[in-house]
């Protein structure tokens, strides 16, 4: 078994750190998106049992907004991964 050099062990730790920090930012707005859904439904249900109607269309616009903004988030992930798989 060929043996790794101390600075190419080095470098492949700082790639796999890189690739940790990589997929951050996306988890944080997946978790973002999700936090906030559940706090407008919450709102959405305290104003119904306040007024007894339901602003539907603006749920309707919250939740399409959120959908369009995971899936855009999902398709740039798509790409990133195809590109990365590209490389190799």
């Amino acid at each position: 078994m060929d043996k790794i050099s101390k600075k190419d062990l080095e470098e492949l730790l700082n790639l796999k750190r890189k690739q940790k920090k990589r997929g951050r930012f996306s988890k944080f707005i997946v978790t973002l998106v999700i936090l906030l859904n559940v706090a407008f439904t919450a709102a959405v249900l305290y104003v119904y049992l306040q007024v007894g109607s339901e602003p539907s269309t603006l749920v309707g616009a919250w939740f399409a907004f959120t959908t369009g903004e995971l899936w855009m988030l999902s398709s740039i992930k798509k790409k990133k991964i195809k590109e990365d798989n590209n490389e190799y």
